[in-house]
């Protein structure tokens, strides 16, 4: 079964930092384009960081601060989120497509297979 589930979010105070997991089953992620993307209350679901071959795609709003990778021998992916602010704050969701990608592919509309979502939540 095609399954993603996200760990790792919670309650943090700003500059605080969570490292968020998304665990991966049914498929190997090393042949994927995965992606995490945000979605705070009232807005659209944003991309925040994307993986695919040997390219890494940041949102302006988190370059420098948040950090993607991935363990493919425990076919998992993490986005290391650092020096938070409140703006960060809302689910994160992680995102898969199969095959690589090239150009702005970091956005919602291209990924067809979805987590849950993990809350975080950025206390000023």
């Amino acid at each position: 079964q095609f399954q993603l589930v996200e760990s790792g979010g919670g309650l943090v105070q700003l500059g605080g930092s969570l490292r968020l997991s998304c665990a991966a089953s049914g498929f190997i992620l090393d042949y994927h384009t995965i992606g995490w993307f945000r979605q705070a209350p009232g807005k659209e679901r944003e991309g925040v960081s994307c993986s695919s071959g040997g390219t890494l795609k940041y949102a302006d709003s988190v370059k420098g601060r948040f950090f993607i990778s991935r363990d493919n021998d425990e076919n998992t992916v993490y986005l290391q989120m650092n020096s938070l602010k409140p703006e960060d704050s809302g689910i994160y969701y992680c995102a898969a497509r199969a095959g690589t990608s090239i150009g702005n592919y970091c956005k919602p509309a291209l990924f067809d297979s979805w987590g849950q979502g993990t809350q975080v939540t950025v206390s000023s």
